[in-house]
């Protein structure tokens, strides 16, 4: 299903007020939307309001096809800038757009520079959930078996579980996998999944993201912990999340964004990572899976939730 914010045509003399944002996202996720509000009203702060700039915005299906014809029409329409929110719909607009800017959103990426790309990364570091997990379990027996849920075909799930895959084996754990593009896909990988895991890592993804809370309470069935770092995911029952703020990533778009429509080249921006990254722990996942987190590992966190 596309879902059109706004439409095609408009009246031929409607573009001479101002500029015109074009916005797409990889699939419809609560993040994105809220990174999207939190960009508009940074956009107006900055002085790019309803009276001098049109935004577009589009949810096509979820799937290569349908983000290419979403850039392809955008091609067309030839915006002055487009705002591409997730890794799948951002590669594809990277890749096809047709000398139009691409701002990306909520990218996560491998280390290092990537060329061409400005924008605002998702990236956290997983290390660091790992070892709060490790942490959790120091004076009992330890977690040994990560069963990872993922889809290749969204690029920051698959790089996700790429780094869980590589972190691992540090912490002398194991790593389960269930690459799923459907939700068919996930209701018959999981409970194999469970079957060969300790603890489950969700990794940020649409399918993932809308079937969190399946995932959540199969596990907790099983007194399986679930981590995860989609804004959101303590709240919904993860032990333990690291999130960043889908509003600080709307802000510094809007930042980019103006930069290049006041004449900044995209080439010469970069990918931009947000400074508010919270720990959060979920004392009531802890309570209903009988574990007794150490005062240690509750203290290093930057919220808890009772």
């Amino acid at each position: 299903m596309i879902l059109f914010l706004s439409c095609w045509c408009w009246p031929p003399d409607c573009r001479a007020a101002g500029k015109v944002i074009a916005a797409i996202m990889s699939s419809d996720q609560p993040r994105y939307r809220e990174a999207h509000q939190a960009f508009i009203k940074s956009l107006a702060s900055l002085g790019y309001t309803s009276a001098n700039v049109e935004i577009i915005l589009q949810v096509p299906n979820p799937d290569p096809l349908s983000w290419s014809n979403t850039i392809r029409k955008f091609n067309a329409y030839r915006p002055d800038l487009i705002v591409a929110y997730g890794a799948p719909a951002a590669f594809v607009a990277m890749r096809e757009s047709d000398g139009i800017p691409v701002v990306s959103v909520d990218i996560f990426v491998s280390d290092g520079p990537h060329r061409g790309m400005c924008g605002v990364s998702s990236r956290v570091p997983l290390v660091t959930l790992i070892k709060t997990l490790k942490d959790s379990r120091e004076h009992i027996k330890p977690y040994r078996r990560v069963g990872v849920v993922y889809n290749s075909r969204e690029n920051g799930s698959q790089r996700q579980f790429e780094e869980i895959r590589r972190i691992a084996p540090q912490y002398d754990m194991v790593v389960a996998e269930a690459n799923v593009g459907s939700s068919a896909a996930l209701e018959a990988a999981l409970p194999s999944l469970l079957d060969h895991s300790d603890v489950i890592f969700a990794t940020e993804s649409g399918i993932v993201s809308r079937q969190f809370g399946k995932i959540v309470a199969r596990a907790r069935a099983r007194n399986i912990p679930v981590l995860s770092t989609m804004p959101g995911a303590a709240e919904r029952g993860a032990l333990i999340s690291l999130e960043i703020h889908p509003e600080e990533q709307g802000h510094l778009a809007a930042d980019i964004a103006t930069r290049i429509l006041e004449g900044a080249r995209q080439s010469h921006l970069s990918l931009i990572s947000p400074r508010r990254i919270e720990l959060l722990i979920n004392m009531r996942a802890a309570q209903d899976l009988g574990i007794n987190l150490p005062f240690t590992v509750l203290s290093n966190a930057t919220r808890v939730i009772k």
